[in-house]
C-alpha cells in the first residue's frame, strides 16, 4: 500500500497461548493455597460478584495480586450543561490498572522474538535488551488510546460537583 507497495514487510507480535480454563486456574489456587477445589471456587464466584457489583456502582476495586479495576466510559464533548446527556457516550469500556509488581514482573521479563517470512519458515530469532518500559496509562496526559475523542478521559470517581465549580474541567 502506497509508498511500499509490493515490498514484503516485517511486523513485531506477540505469541499468544492458550487461554486457561477457569477450572485449571481454580484447582491451581487450591493447591497453592492449601484449600480444597470446592472452597476455592466459592470463593472465586463470591469474589467475581463482589468485584461486578462494586465495579457497577462506580467503585474502583482491587483484584488481588494483579491491580484494580473499574468501569469507564468515552464520551463526545458538548459546550453546555444543558446538553449533557447519556447519548454522548461513545464506549462502555473495563480499565485495568496492573499493580507495581505487575509493572515490575513485565520490565523485567525479557521478550523472545522469533521472526518468519512469508512462507514460514524461521528467519531470525531475537532476545529482547529494551530498557523494558511498560505503558502507563495513568501517567499519560493525553488519556491514552487512538480514539482522541474530547471527553473520554480515565478519571476516576464521578458524581457531581458542589458550589459554582461545575466547569465541567474537574
Amino acid at each position: 500500500v502506497g509508498e511500499m507497495k509490493g515490498q514484503y514487510r516485517f511486523i513485531l507480535g506477540t505469541e499468544l497461548y492458550n487461554k486457561l480454563s477457569e477450572s485449571k486456574v481454580i484447582k491451581e489456587a487450591a493447591i497453592r493455597s492449601g484449600v480444597s477445589v470446592g472452597v476455592m471456587q466459592v470463593c472465586w464466584d463470591a469474589a467475581g460478584e463482589v468485584i461486578k457489583t462494586w465495579c457497577t456502582e462506580g467503585h474502583s476495586v482491587a483484584v488481588p495480586g494483579l491491580g484494580t479495576m473499574r468501569f469507564g466510559v468515552r464520551a463526545k464533548s458538548v459546550p453546555t450543561v444543558g446538553e449533557v446527556a447519556t447519548s454522548l457516550i461513545t464506549n462502555r469500556r473495563v480499565i485495568f490498572t496492573p499493580s507495581v509488581d505487575i509493572k515490575r514482573e513485565l520490565q523485567e521479563t525479557s521478550i523472545q522474538i522469533t521472526c518468519y517470512d512469508r512462507n514460514g519458515k524461521v528467519v531470525k530469532n531475537v532476545t529482547s535488551d529494551d530498557k523494558g518500559d511498560v505503558e502507563d496509562p495513568d501517567n499519560n496526559p493525553g488519556g491514552g488510546g487512538s480514539d482522541n475523542t474530547p471527553g473520554g478521559g480515565n478519571t476516576e470517581g464521578g458524581g457531581t460537583t458542589g458550589g459554582n465549580e461545575g466547569d465541567g474541567l474537574e
